[in-house]
């Protein structure tokens, strides 16, 4: 398999509060980022979040789509969300958000495996061409969720992660 550790950061004009609630409630991602084709709930999970299971379906820049189920196994309440993707992805989900004034910072660390057999084959050779695509879902997120909340994605931040 091939691993990708992905981070990306957004610096949003919008409260922590408006931003967590937005990026807790998966079900209506769709609804405000272009490359979220499909949310399901498998599973509601604890009354906190904690065991919950949805199935999403992303397009991308690309010509193909992929699908995975996520568990969530971290919240922490406006601060930390985290899950675990396992499907077409394989790995680990971790947002983490923080107040800075009138802005909030998120980092969304994504440290997940291709299983998709065509894509570990390539792997080596597109490892720059998929970073980009998962840099462009990023972008398009962070630009969708400022609209949403009625402010602006003041900064994208990507590339910081590594591949190993």
């Amino acid at each position: 398999m091939a691993q990708f550790v992905l981070i990306t950061k957004w610096h949003l004009e919008a409260s922590q509060a408006a931003v967590w609630d937005a990026i807790y409630d998966t079900d209506r991602w769709p609804l405000w980022w272009p490359y979220v084709a499909r949310v399901e709930e498998l599973d509601p999970g604890e009354a906190d979040g904690v065991g919950a299971v949805r199935r999403l379906t992303w397009k991308t820049r690309l010509p193909y789509q992929l699908s995975f189920e996520v568990r969530s196994t971290r919240v922490e309440a406006p601060r930390v969300l985290e899950g675990y993707a396992t499907g077409e992805l394989e790995g680990t989900g971790l947002w983490r958000l923080a107040s800075a004034g009138a802005l909030t910072i998120v980092r969304y660390d994504w440290t997940v495996d291709v299983t998709r057999p065509w894509m570990a084959l390539i792997a080596p050779l597109a490892r720059p061409i998929f970073k980009w695509n998962h840099d462009e879902v990023m972008r398009s997120g962070g630009e969708g969720l400022a609209k949403l909340l009625g402010g602006k994605l003041v900064r994208f931040e990507k590339g910081l992660g590594r591949s190993a």
